[in-house]
């Protein structure tokens, strides 16, 4: 008989695989995800009596699909002839699925390009994404992506619809339609990655959660489609997770990349993401994501914050602002500049950088204005920009670092 836990693990493991391949062959998100529960609920009855079919995720497929079908029957609904299968609630033969596990992955694929489809907004492509690919509750979501859960959840629905009343084509696009699609979906992976990593609102330093299906959408992408932002990308997230034990050692407080005991750091993280960095620089289509990957790379090389390469992440600033002129981007040259050539230098790019309205309410440009004027020993200044970052936060973690910064210093 089969362990206790084996349905969960089946779930946890294999659910939105199993949920991606019924899309495609059911055709709608909504019966997909019914057939899945149907599956599952089968399952549960008779795993424990039979056992665990020696090809669960097929097994799986093909309970929900009969079920759906038997109910669009049921229900009157018309249902194209060639949808129409013959499939048992028996055991598939796993023989008759050769790539089985590839065709899964591909649907999984296939289900991330429609649900960042540049037709639809980019906040509906994150939540679907979330709660499609990634199967997490729309309370989950809407914590995550700071709305209400009935707006994330008509928000969902609307993407949905759009979907359908398009004709929104459920494929991984053709190779001449990859450079303009991959993009969005590389950058909603990102973005997902970035609320896990360091949440925009809320009392928690991080959200594995949502990181680490940030990294398995990476990987799925990467092992589907190896172009070298893809590969960029990975490395870049690999790069940042290593730090997250240091980043909280302590519960529910934020920790800087200086204070950090790089002891804490995952090595094999580390190994693997600078490896992939590598990987995506020598391709020579040298992207943003690998350059910021190499960034990374460069303060994963350093024992300690003393011993940083601060020239060699200046030049990779100075190439990844040939590619993307952000603001955001010339904010984190100007920090590493001042460490390279002392906070005076660094303090007159920010402080001329801040007249921008794009960082003028921007919490962590205010922050970094606040350290640069305590490492210049203008006390009065850094106690006012710090006072400006905790007004402009909306993060617990974060404001109460910025709270322990400004206590320790010096009285004016």
């Amino acid at each position: 008989m089969p362990g206790p836990n084996a349905l969960e693990e089946t779930y946890r493991r294999d659910g939105r695989k199993v949920f991606a391949t019924l899309v495609r062959l059911l055709g709608g998100f909504d019966m997909a995800e019914e057939a899945l529960h149907e599956a599952f609920r089968i399952a549960a009855d008779r795993w424990p009596v039979e056992g665990v079919p020696r090809n669960p995720t097929a097994w799986l497929v093909s309970v929900g699909r009969f079920r759906a079908i038997d109910r669009m029957r049921r229900d009157g609904r018309l249902v194209p002839l060639d949808d129409v299968v013959h499939v048992v609630e028996a055991e598939p033969d796993p023989a008759a699925l050769p790539d089985e596990e590839d065709v899964l992955e591909d649907d999984q694929l296939r289900l991330i390009f429609t649900c960042c489809h540049p037709s639809l907004a980019e906040e509906a492509q994150i939540a679907l994404t979330l709660r499609e690919v990634c199967g997490l509750a729309t309370e989950a979501i809407a914590r995550a992506v700071l709305v209400k859960p009935t707006t994330l959840a008509q928000r969902i629905v609307r993407a949905k619809s759009k979907i359908r009343d398009a004709r929104i084509p459920y494929r991984v696009p053709e190779a001449d339609e990859l450079p303009e699609r991959s993009p969005s979906v590389l950058r909603v992976i990102y973005l997902i990655f970035n609320e896990g990593y360091a949440p925009s609102t809320g009392e928690r330093t991080t959200n594995p959660e949502l990181s680490q299906e940030a990294i398995r959408l990476a990987r799925l992408l990467r092992d589907r489609l190896p172009q070298p932002e893809a590969i960029g990308l990975l490395a870049l997230m690999l790069l940042h997770e290593s730090r997250r034990a240091a980043r909280e050692m302590i519960a529910g407080e934020f920790i800087s990349l200086e204070e950090q005991d790089r002891a804490c750091w995952d090595r094999a993280a580390i190994a693997e993401g600078q490896a992939l960095a590598e990987q995506a620089l020598r391709s020579g289509r040298i992207g943003t994501y690998a350059l910021q990957a190499a960034i990374a790379a460069v303060h994963a090389d350093a024992l300690c914050w003393a011993e940083t390469d601060w020239a060699q992440i200046v030049g990779l600033y100075d190439a990844l602002l040939r590619i993307e002129p952000s603001p955001v981007i010339a904010l984190n040259r100007a920090v590493a500049l001042a460490m390279r050539d002392g906070a005076a230098a660094g303090l007159a790019l920010v402080e001329e950088l801040m007249r921008l309205p794009e960082l003028a309410h921007y919490a962590p440009a205010h922050a970094a204005r606040a350290d640069l004027c305590r490492r210049a020993d203008r006390y009065n200044e850094a106690c006012d920009a710090y006072r400006r970052a905790l007004e402009l936060s909306e993060q617990g973690p974060a404001k109460r670092y910025f709270q322990r910064q400004l206590d320790r210093l010096p009285a004016s």
